[in-house]
């Protein structure tokens, strides 16, 4: 078993189990549970160098009384060290129905930075080429950029489905896995080739994938051993779709 020392993480993208009773996590009363989320946070934050993020994905919990679900984050805001850049609204088009609320649509990604004065930012690498008038010109020059916009903080992704008539190609058996453009913005984003990506739930291995694709290196953690399998056997696969040049090789 590896041993990461010093700071060597530019980003970590991860979505650990949300203490509802999945198949794949242990449940825990709900202090005992965001203490075990402040435990493994602060250890990101160490590991992060000074202008690394954190995007994490966190659910909902039902607290007696007070509410029927509220954002896990809102829980953990004065016990996570980094500093809150950004919350980003996945909205997926799909889920479960409800008759006594709205329908849920959406999940939410919080993007953290170490130093709010210091973190990467790779907009071009990520603007939507979608423009309305990209030829609209001010004083002789185009008001857009001609690589795009900036895209808003709510993204239009479809959810990863299953099911006979509507499974995703890139579904596999992990019960919830992540869409592959959504993390491709986040990576592409928010760490630069060569850079360290981090997922400590690595599940399905999606953002190993990503990161491989997008020439980062990458380090996963999975104590579940059939998802370590999923992971393992889909990134043998990815790995082998992809060339990567003599520069690159000691990356992976």
């Amino acid at each position: 078993m590896g041993k990461l020392n010093g700071s060597p993480l530019a980003l970590t993208v991860t979505s650990p189990p949300y203490n509802i009773g999945k198949e794949y996590e242990t449940d825990r009363p709900v202090e005992q549970y965001l203490d075990w989320c402040e435990t493994w946070i602060a250890e990101i934050h160490r590991l992060t160098k000074g202008n690394g993020a954190l995007w994490l994905n966190l659910g909902y919990l039902a607290l007696p009384k007070r509410a029927k679900a509220i954002p896990t984050p809102y829980l953990l805001w004065n016990r996570i060290p980094f500093f809150l850049n950004q919350e980003i609204i996945w909205s997926y088009g799909a889920g479960v129905a409800s008759k006594k609320t709205f329908s849920p649509r959406n999940e939410k990604f919080l993007w953290y930075v170490k130093d709010p004065g210091d973190y990467i930012f790779n907009l071009d690498e990520v603007r939507d080429p979608d423009v309305k008038y990209p030829n609209q010109k001010k004083n002789g020059k185009l008001k857009c950029n001609p690589l795009g916009k900036n895209p808003t903080d709510v993204w239009q992704y479809p959810k990863v489905t299953s099911g006979t008539n509507r499974k995703s190609k890139e579904r596999t058996p992990h019960p919830a896995q992540f869409p592959i453009a959504v993390i491709d913005r986040i990576v592409k984003a928010c760490s630069s080739p060569g850079d360290i990506v981090f997922d400590p739930f690595i599940g399905s291995g999606t953002v190993a994938e990503v990161a491989l694709r997008n020439r980062r290196a990458v380090v996963g953690i999975e104590i579940e051993p059939k998802y370590v399998e999923i992971a393992s056997e889909r990134l043998e696969s990815c790995y082998a779709s992809i060339t990567y040049g003599p520069d690159q090789s000691e990356l992976f």
